[in-house]
């Protein structure tokens, strides 16, 4: 629907001689969520940017998922500025990287009132020739990608609450006709993609939602092409539908499949343990839901982190809707995706039960010994990852008990063989020989 942050942000850094993070334990050990998924005969995806495809950001996007949406590299203000000059940079990119990973692409969204260029809002166009524009943006764009994107939110957010046509740019210059027409173009360029209607407030039955039931079932009776609606999701704490399940399966008796395209679950901040136990929990329903119904066939949250969110711009005073945090841990809502998928998870340890202290041992003109120790009290680890980013051009030049690798100034450390399990009460320690010029600033250290 929206689009996603363009800023990510690591929250809650320290910095100082003694650094500590929270550690999600078990989360490397957890079967993937695109495995579960697979298992139920189901996708799990997420919206991502293209630019943040690197590090603990692409490892999770491309280990967690099945599917992929550009959250704003494939809008048309993204992909044709001005007219007639188009830039693919970052959709290709994703594209790419869905590839590399075993991905399927959704492609969001075709036909928009929102996000559109400036040349087309503003223009003075006759019927034929907004016609002809969008029929030309669909050939376009669906053919550039053909045989490469699963499926399409072809139209998004067509109606109004209460189920009345939305006044846009296109309903206003084409009439209703432009939903038809649009799916036709799409399917006469790619006629293997799946086509969708994606809108928002039609998780449960209600007026809106019916609006969408009555026009997919009239599309089907005209014989134009549309395979599927998307529930986009985008829910307040605490109020998923109680419809919700019997909404999916009216839609999957006309014919269609389903796909919860956006969710998020939004709540007031700041985040506690009881609001994130019923986030869980509504994750856990709306993706119950569709494991339910063998028409729904994906459930994309849109981003995975809470640092590449758009709540928090959108919604003063609300944020932390998504399964992960800021600095990329797995919050109870993960574990409530895994587990309505059927799986079997351990949940992180308590706050601050796993910490890491980085210390530097000794230290001379051009080089100097590091030393972190990662220590449990309260929890246990079976395999750890620690990670930094050095400050002033140091360079490790050897390493023990631990695997290092480090890509300009970015380190990261994970446990040797017979190192891995920290005990409750317990720690391991591991060290380095770098060298360093100028300054020798103490890092952040995180945990990937």
């Amino acid at each position: 629907m929206r689009s996603l942050r363009t800023g990510l942000s690591l929250a809650a850094l320290v910095t100082g001689a003694a650094l500590l993070f929270t550690a999600p334990a078990a989360h490397a050990a957890d079967t993937p969520l695109r495995d579960l998924a697979a298992a139920k005969g189901k996708l799990i995806g997420t919206a991502v940017t293209g630019s943040k495809l690197t590090g603990t950001y692409g490892d999770l996007a491309g280990s967690q998922f099945s599917s992929l949406t550009p959250g704003n590299a494939m809008k048309w203000e993204t992909v044709e500025p001005a007219q007639g000059t188009f830039n693919w940079t970052e959709a290709d990119q994703i594209v790419a990287f869905a590839q590399a990973h075993h991905q399927q692409v959704r492609g969001h969204t075709l036909v928009w009132y929102s996000q559109n260029p400036g040349w087309l809002t503003n223009g003075s166009w006759t019927s034929a020739q907004l016609g002809s524009l969008l029929q030309n943006h669909i050939s376009t764009e669906v053919g550039r990608y053909k045989g490469k994107i699963a499926a399409w939110d072809v139209v998004n957010e067509p109606f109004n609450e209460d189920g009345s046509y939305r006044s846009t740019i296109w309903y206003n210059g084409l009439g209703s006709g432009y939903i038809a027409n649009a799916l036709t173009w799409a399917h006469e360029t790619d006629p293997a993609a799946k086509l969708y209607i994606n809108d928002y407030n039609v998780e449960g039955v209600n007026a809106k939602s019916t609006a969408l039931y009555n026009l997919v079932k009239s599309l089907k009776a005209a014989g134009v092409p549309i395979d599927g609606v998307g529930l986009q999701a985008h829910l307040i704490l605490g109020q998923v539908p109680a419809t919700l399940q019997q909404n999916i399966q009216r839609f999957a008796d006309l014919g269609v499949d389903v796909a919860i395209t956006e969710l998020d679950v939004r709540m007031a901040l700041p985040a506690d343990s009881a609001k994130l136990a019923q986030q869980k929990a509504d994750f856990t329903s709306v993706v119950a839901a569709c494991v339910a119904v063998s028409r729904c066939v994906n459930v994309t949250v849109w981003g995975f982190a809470d640092s590449d969110s758009w709540v928090d711009s959108t919604f003063p005073g609300y944020g932390a809707a998504t399964p992960y945090d800021a600095n990329y841990t797995p919050k109870p809502a993960y574990y409530g995706i895994a587990e309505a998928l059927g799986g079997t998870t351990t949940p992180p340890p308590p706050t601050g039960a796993c910490t890491a202290a980085y210390s530097v041992g000794s230290q001379w003109n051009n080089g100097f010994t590091g030393q972190v120790t990662v220590s449990c009290s309260g929890a246990s680890l079976s395999s750890w990852k620690v990670n930094w980013t050095f400050g002033a051009g140091q360079q490790i030049t050897q390493a023990w008990n631990a695997t290092c690798t480090q890509s300009g100034a970015a380190v990261s450390c994970a446990n040797a063989p017979y190192n891995g399990t920290v005990a409750d009460g317990s720690s391991v320690t591991f060290g380095f020989n770098a060298s360093w010029s100028g300054s020798n600033p103490v890092p952040t250290v995180t945990l990937g």
